[in-house]
């Protein structure tokens, strides 16, 4: 765990390269690595901290991160690094539900990534959120498809919400 816990804290640096490879060492850890990520990520304050955690779980991609996940798509925010963060965690959804089964689970990812899909201004968390429910391909996540297929207007995610629906 110490190991777990030194990775962690070296996410707080600020060269890009070096981060990388420690998002890269934790993801190589999980699952050990999952619940050690969700705490650190409550317990700090620092957005560039919480953005390399966020990139950890989502290629992690488990369940156990669905509700953090969530909440970071469904975020308001200031600025585009931030906005970038969701489209992650958009990501980190939709691989969630390819890696598990439960129902619950899902329905929460669907959810959340409908959300994601139809109301945001940020294009960029749409395109993500319909790459998501393509991978997701439940009932329920081609309704959002279809629904934001007949709303979109940026020619970009209308054109990539289309391919999600086999066009």
């Amino acid at each position: 765990m110490t190991n777990i816990s030194a990775l962690i804290q070296a996410l707080n640096n600020n060269q890009t390269h070096q981060c990388l490879t420690v998002v890269e060492s934790l993801v190589k850890l999980a699952p050990a690595t999952v619940e050690p990520l969700i705490s650190a990520y409550h317990s700090s304050t620092d957005q560039g901290l919480q953005a390399n955690i966020i990139q950890a779980l989502a290629q992690i991609g488990d369940p156990r991160a669905i509700e953090l996940l969530g909440d970071v798509v469904g975020t308001a925010v200031a600025n585009h690094c931030q906005g970038n963060v969701r489209r992650i965690a958009a990501r980190g959804l939709g691989k969630i539900c390819c890696t598990t089964d439960n129902p619950t689970v899902i329905q929460y990812a669907v959810e959340k990534l409908t959300w994601a899909l139809l109301i945001p201004e940020d294009w960029g968390l749409r395109y993500a959120a319909a790459v998501s429910l393509q991978e997701i391909a439940t009932p329920e996540a081609y309704s959002a498809l279809q629904m934001a297929f007949e709303q979109e207007t940026d020619k970009v995610v209308r054109s990539r919400v289309n391919l999600a629906l086999g066009g």
